[in-house]
């Protein structure tokens, strides 16, 4: 008598795309975290508590995410991924923020989906059609729009260089996005997160040395910021965004990065009481028109993954 075959639910076919938008909501809401965090702790500290927060609560799940039977070449994939973000992302975009403006800084950013599509349809072979390619053009024209219209920064010493630098903090972000893409139908999105987690963790443990004083003497307001980065933006936003990535084409998950400076705008406004100009409320709906027009006659239905190779996800 042959066994009743296990039920397994479905997810819904909508799935991957709100999880890229809850990573970008994540990822807008890091902003005014790190700006609380930043009163308490220097830049390479957080970094490192991030990183290592997230990766001791990925620890009870170790042996579903760590990498199992990695296949020849791919070390050097997840290597190299992983040392292009976090690593090398957040030591360029440190940089460049300290010698350039923040608006020029957020018209660069927005320039990563369109790194992202183009690369994918270069070198991963994937389509880029033309209402995603209007959308990725529109949503940047209005990232651009809202950092421009935004108070001009006190000081700029060396804006050449820092937007050389955000640049490249730029391409390290869209080259591992286009890695992860790439080994997405080989392992889980938990084990590419996990392998980008302890990658941090060990590159930023310098940062360990600025800790002064135990958690529990730690201002509550840092500490509870230390935590949703760590727990929320780094494990979650990453795991999120790694998810939607394997199941959606690269372009088209990379779209919902335009979506990060608009929401920390808007949380800037409620919660922070910083100005929210005209333009800058226009701004916005031009990025959630191209972000919209980008998402549009794709569908909802999640790519199959192409590779023979199982994913590994922790149970539950």
């Amino acid at each position: 008598m042959s066994r009743p075959a296990r039920f397994r639910p479905s997810l819904p076919r909508a799935a991957p795309v709100l999880a890229a938008l809850a990573a970008a909501l994540l990822w807008g809401g890091s902003f005014a975290a790190t700006k609380t965090a930043l009163t308490a702790f220097a830049p390479m500290t957080l970094m490192w508590l991030r990183m290592t927060l997230a990766a001791l609560l990925l620890l009870p799940f170790a042996r579903g995410v760590l990498p199992r039977g990695v296949r020849r070449g791919d070390g050097t994939l997840l290597a190299v991924a992983s040392l292009l973000l976090p690593c090398a992302y957040f030591l360029c975009e440190a940089n460049a923020l300290s010698l350039t403006t923040s608006a020029q800084a957020g018209v660069i950013s927005s320039s990563v989906p369109l790194l992202v599509g183009v690369g994918a349809a270069i070198f991963l072979h994937e389509p880029l059609p033309w209402r995603m390619l209007l959308g990725l053009v529109l949503s940047v024209a209005g990232v651009a729009w809202l950092s421009l219209a935004g108070a001009p920064a006190a000081s700029a010493p060396a804006p050449l260089l820092g937007n050389a630098l955000e640049f490249l903090a730029m391409a390290c972000a869209a080259g591992s996005m286009l890695l992860i893409k790439r080994l997405s139908g080989r392992y889980g999105p938990w084990t590419l997160t996990a392998v980008q987690t302890v990658t941090g963790a060990l590159f930023f443990l310098p940062g360990a040395a600025g800790i002064a004083a135990p958690p529990w003497d730690w201002p509550r307001d840092a500490a509870l910021a230390v935590l949703f980065l760590g727990g929320l933006v780094t494990l979650g936003a990453f795991g999120l965004y790694n998810w939607a990535l394997s199941r959606l084409p690269a372009a088209r998950v990379a779209a919902f990065i335009n979506l990060v400076p608009l929401v920390a705008v808007a949380l800037g406004w409620l919660a922070l009481d910083e100005a929210l100009s005209g333009p800058q409320a226009l701004a916005s709906a031009v990025i959630l028109a191209g972000v919209a027009l980008s998402q549009s006659g794709a569908g909802l239905a999640p790519q199959t993954r192409s590779s023979a190779v199982p994913a590994r996800e922790p149970a539950g």
